[in-house]
């Protein structure tokens, strides 16, 4: 048998060389803007028969009552006038579709996925159930109950506990602090739900994404539809907050392990310091070959894992550690972490560190842009918070020209360990 090797002319005891990312093609979807104000986007020029809709609503958690924002959530297409719910699911999946609610504190996404061919007639499902809900009290009821049951399990974990004690002290005096309490499930209210899906989902709609391989009339049939809507027009309030810092320990009888949470107020990408802080906090702990990584799980042994993460939202952003160590093993695991940030804002990092750091951001983020469905979520990613893809091209050149003076400087900005909120329950 021949040589496969000499037959290709490839050498595969010897690895690829590896070459810089120098430019990534953005492209930017098409746009309109609906009846009722909001903005469609939309991409086409699929490998495939795929499709998808997805629908923003001002209908986050954060609104003045997270439980009837969750329940609504919930219940979105349970039941309308013509169909039960079980009679809506049948009708979505003999069309090959499926949906997804995915409620957070600024909105509730709503996404629907079929063959192109489908989506159309799938929408048409979806749009009639939601602009006829019902409500049923029976359905309240159940899900109440469902939710009820699975929040008693929740509050016996600590990672769960931790996650509230940090939520509730970091976002004080936001309306972000706001969370379900277990007695809140006894006053559910059907009026209360009714009102909320008027006001923000058939009044909410913030803006549409679409994308697939549509003829004009296909899109014209879509938008017909989604000029239903009305455009959220409610007020929030200016955005203020007072966090509570400090150590916090929340003692859970019982637990053998400690979780962790540790943070501070931080920015989104509208910052100027965003991209730059985004290289500081890979190094630090946002990847596998992180220094939290490799000192507290790899040489200590404290954790399975360890992570740092810049959490964004449109009004603000926040900076947060999590992990779940042994109870012997807390207060050290805090040493760990402060003498990391401090050896940061001591000691310049490494030139081939900072280099392994920059082609690893820029390698995920051109994983990121491989094809319409992940170029469109970049697009969504920034749209957010009134950039443009713009943004990504300004993200590569800052990746490549940061410094390791520029990382140092912003660890003494940023990384104090006194300005921390450090809670644990366990």
């Amino acid at each position: 048998m021949k040589n496969s090797h000499a037959q290709t002319g490839l050498d595969r005891t010897v690895a690829p060389p590896l070459l810089p990312i120098e430019h990534i093609q953005f492209v930017a979807p098409e746009s309109s803007t609906l009846k009722n104000g909001a903005p469609l986007y939309w991409r086409y020029g699929l490998q495939n028969q795929t499709s998808k809709i997805e629908l923003h609503f001002a209908a986050g958690s954060a609104f003045p009552d997270p439980l009837t924002a969750s329940l609504c959530a919930g219940l979105l297409i349970n039941g309308s006038k013509n169909r039960n719910a079980k009679q809506i699911q049948k009708a979505l999946d003999s069309l090959g579709a499926y949906y997804d609610v995915s409620l957070g504190q600024d909105n509730c996404v709503v996404s629907l996925y079929a063959l192109n061919s489908q989506l159309l007639k799938a929408y048409q499902i979806f749009h009639e159930s939601l602009f006829e809900a019902q409500f049923a009290q029976k359905e309240i009821d159940q899900l109440v109950h469902e939710r009820k049951q699975k929040f008693k399990i929740q509050a016996q974990k600590v990672n769960f506990l931790a996650q509230r004690l940090f939520q509730r002290n970091l976002l004080a005096g936001s309306v972000y602090a706001q969370q379900i309490q277990l007695k809140d499930f006894d006053r559910a209210d059907r009026a209360a739900i009714q009102a909320f899906h008027v006001t923000h989902y058939l009044n909410g709609l913030q803006k549409v994404l679409l994308i697939g391989d549509f003829d004009q009339n296909i899109i014209t049939s879509f938008i017909h539809l989604l000029n239903a809507y009305k455009m959220f027009e409610g007020k929030r309030l200016p955005f203020t907050w007072k966090p509570d810092l400090g150590a916090i320990h929340h003692e859970h009888p019982g637990a053998l392990q400690s979780a962790v949470r540790i943070g501070r107020p931080l920015f989104n990408k509208t910052h100027p310091d965003f991209i730059a802080f985004s290289v500081l906090n890979t190094i630090f702990g946002d990847y596998f070959g992180s220094r939290l990584m490799s000192n507290i799980r790899e040489d200590k042994g404290y954790t399975y894992g360890i992570g740092s993460h810049i959490v964004e939202n449109q009004q603000f952003g926040y900076f947060v550690i999590g992990t779940e160590v042994g109870e012997a093993s807390r207060t050290a695991t805090f040493h760990e972490i402060q003498y990391e940030m401090e050896r940061l804002q001591k000691e310049l990092v490494p030139q081939e560190e900072l280099e392994l750091v920059k082609s690893y951001l820029l390698g995920q983020l051109l994983k990121s842009a491989d094809g319409p469905y992940a170029m469109l979520d970049l697009f969504a990613n920034v749209e957010v918070h009134g950039l443009d893809l713009h943004f990504y091209e300004t993200y590569i050149t800052e990746i490549k020209a940061v410094s390791a003076e520029k990382l140092q400087e912003l660890a003494v900005k940023y990384l104090n360990w006194g300005e921390m909120l450090i809670i644990s329950a366990g």
